[in-house]
């Protein structure tokens, strides 16, 4: 081929190559302009979509923004005496807000490495995540990476709902824009660490929080978690209730293959972003996370259910004269009005459910348990006796055993502190608290309360004052009244003291028929009596305890504290102190002695008092006691033996106890040797 053919050749063949060249840039150019136009318009219509769906959304200022981010439930702790420690208070979740300081590294770094790698570098949203979360939806993939950050997660919790739609997840991107303008990075983990869900703990119960969890999983404090322990619940947020290790009955599940596989895939994660090596991570693969769980956490309520449960109500009663007063209501307004009441329990239901306050009570823990020890393991309480009640499921009358129950109460003098109580002997069967709740008779020891110590005041007698104790009969509205004594005799002349020592019941009533006049009952409403009817001022057999309602042993007790008290009335309170989150204290008990009797008085009805224990109707107790002290007593019968009672006083302490069945039946005489008073004295 010639040398002009062949240059023919090649311009041939670069024009074709020129021609092909031009056709497929102006096609590419052509997609390429397509491209940009397709995703112009996408970004468009994605942004004017965007717009349409947060118009509405108005921008939270920083403080509600703040309020919102830290709103959420948290535990209240009740302590003993001494702020030894007794439990938490009864809510539907449990809770305890805890510092980013306080928690172990590792868990810090499990949930960032898990949950969103690039916590540290965003600003509150991942734009790459979120168009694969949509693309993902769009799809129906089967792979769900999500496209949540933590300041995202924090603001669906927080904020908005779980709502799943588009509308609520363009609110939560701008929101989460905003958050992290407001607030710093750990600030917005300290946050989430609070708030996250953990499933249940150990005794069944719903968890949230880092503290809280690693508490009722593994029983130690967020600050010890190891690595192994971290990994393990910094895995229980994605899926809470299938990855939790208990039940609903604090029982550990048979199968905890999904949460530790989801250990597993924490670790994995952790070492990829570098927060732990491969020895650390065949090391925390290899460990047994399971045999740190705990065994099942008993809680106040079922180790303590009486005294559990005397506290909060005793608490929402607080709360519901604070709240009250802080609107401009005083107690009796809210008390008389049950509407008003019955919103203001609502409020201070729900202040001491959620607002994690501490409680500081007056209770000896020692002292507590000593006292159930004995009530347990008591052998001379009496036989059961059968009732016929009311079925409340089927309506039917059937037979029911009822037990004879017990009540006790000691209380400080010089203070009011209830120190211990008892109330009954298995709550499980009956919930009624004895010491603090069950009204009755309180039969003779009434006596030195509304007979004798009120006529000595008025000036009426004098220990050796003489009485006759003869055959009496006073006319009444409703018919001759004619007092007996509890033996059945009269015993003639008798000293006001030997009156009261053998507890004497015509005496008794001869002299409340001269005081009654001068309204005696007055003391009583003086000494924290709260159940007095308008006709109890006027019956005889008041003096003998012939109330219409009765009275708490509570109540009767912390009356007998006077005497000891120099004839000042101080009431008895079970709440030392309440304090909030932020260490604020809400509520501090303030005593209010109120002037019952002169100190002469008071002085006198010890001191005949302590004659009763000497050598009168208490005076088995002598040969039982295994110390000594300066007691001074007083036994009491109701009318036909249904209610048993014993209360002493000493220089520093008031106790008291009671025996008898919840419905009201006569006491035996005599069980394994020992009748009814001596059973209740032992």
């Amino acid at each position: 081929m010639s040398e002009k053919q062949v240059r023919f050749s090649w311009q041939k063949l670069w024009r074709h190559f020129t021609i092909t060249y031009e056709v497929i840039w102006n096609v590419c150019l052509i997609i390429l302009i397509a491209c940009l136009c397709a995703f112009s318009f996408a970004f468009g219509v994605g942004a004017g979509y965007f717009a349409s769906l947060v118009k509405d959304a108005k921008p939270i200022p920083y403080k509600e923004m703040k309020k919102d981010i830290y709103n959420y439930e948290e535990t209240t702790h009740i302590y003993f005496a001494n702020r030894e420690y007794l439990g938490y208070f009864r809510s539907d979740l449990e809770r305890d807000e805890v510092k980013l300081s306080q928690v172990s590294p590792y868990f810090i770094q499990a949930v960032i490495a898990t949950e969103d790698e690039h916590f540290y570098e965003h600003k509150g949203v991942v734009p790459k995540a979120i168009i694969r979360a949509i693309f993902q939806e769009a799809t129906n993939s089967s792979t769900r990476s999500g496209g949540s950050t933590l300041t995202q997660q924090l603001v669906k919790n927080q904020i908005l709902t779980s709502e799943v739609s588009f509308e609520r997840k363009a609110k939560e991107v701008l929101l989460a824009l905003r958050l992290e303008k407001f607030f710093s990075k750990d600030e917005i983990l300290e946050a989430y660490i609070n708030v996250v869900p953990f499933g249940r703990n150990a005794s069944g119960r719903n968890i949230a929080g880092v503290q809280a969890a690693a508490k009722g999983v593994f029983g130690i404090d967020a600050k010890q978690l190891t690595l192994p322990q971290a990994a393990f619940l910094a895995g229980l947020p994605q899926s809470p209730f299938r990855y939790t290790p208990f039940t609903s009955e604090g029982e550990l599940k048979s199968d905890l293959s999904p949460a530790l596989n989801r250990m597993k895939t924490v670790l994995t994660r952790m070492k990829k972003a570098g927060y732990i090596s491969e020895e650390q991570y065949k090391d925390a693969l290899a460990y047994d996370v399971t045999k740190d769980f705990v065994s099942s956490l008993p809680s106040p309520v079922e180790k303590y259910p009486w005294l559990t449960f005397e506290i909060e109500r005793r608490a929402k009663d607080i709360f519901i004269d604070l709240l009250a007063k802080k609107d401009g209501y005083d107690r009796q307004d809210v008390r008389s009005n049950d509407q008003l009441y019955k919103e203001y329990a609502e409020k201070a239901e729900k202040q001491l459910r959620q607002n994690g306050y501490t409680i500081y009570t007056t209770i000896d823990k020692d002292i507590y348990e000593r006292m159930k020890a004995i009530v347990e393991k008591y052998p001379y309480f009496g036989s059961d006796t059968v009732v016929r009640k009311r079925d409340e499921k089927t309506g039917q009358i059937i037979s029911v055993r009822q037990p004879v129950e017990v009540g006790a109460i000691l209380i400080e003098n010089k203070t009011g502190r209830i120190i211990s109580f008892v109330g009954g002997r298995d709550y499980k069967r009956e919930q009624l608290n004895h010491a603090t709740q069950a009204y009755r008779s309180n039969g003779s020891t009434m006596k030195p309360l509304l007979v004798y110590a009120p006529a000595m005041e008025m000036g009426i007698i004098q220990p050796g004052s003489v009485i006759p104790d003869i055959d009496l009969e006073i006319p009444t509205q409703q018919g001759p009244y004619r007092p007996k004594n509890a033996d059945g005799k009269t015993h003639g002349l008798t000293s006001v003291r030997h009156a009261l020592k053998k507890s004497y019941n015509i005496p008794a009533i001869r002299t409340y028929a001269r005081i009654i006049d001068q309204r005696p009952i007055s003391y009583l409403e003086k000494m924290g009596f709260t159940s007095l009817t308008t006709g109890d001022g006027y019956n005889l057999s008041l003096a003998l305890g012939g109330l219409t309602k009765g009275v708490t042993i509570e109540e009767n007790v912390n009356a007998y504290a006077t005497f000891a008290n120099g004839g000042k009335f101080i009431d008895a309170y079970l709440i030392e102190k309440i304090v909030d989150k932020n260490g604020n204290v809400v509520y501090e008990h303030e005593p209010k002695p109120v002037e019952v009797f002169s100190p002469q008085t008071a002085y006198l009805t010890i001191d005949m008092m302590r004659d009763v224990i000497r050598s009168g109707t208490a005076a088995f107790l002598n040969g039982k006691l295994k110390f000594s002290a300066d007691w001074a007593g007083k036994t009491g019968t109701s009318q036909n033996t249904k209610d048993a009672w014993f209360v002493a006083t000493n220089p520093n302490v008031t106790f008291g106890t009671w025996i008898g069945y919840d419905t009201p039946k006569p006491l035996e005489k005599s069980y394994k040797g020992l009748s009814y008073s001596q059973r209740n004295l032992l």
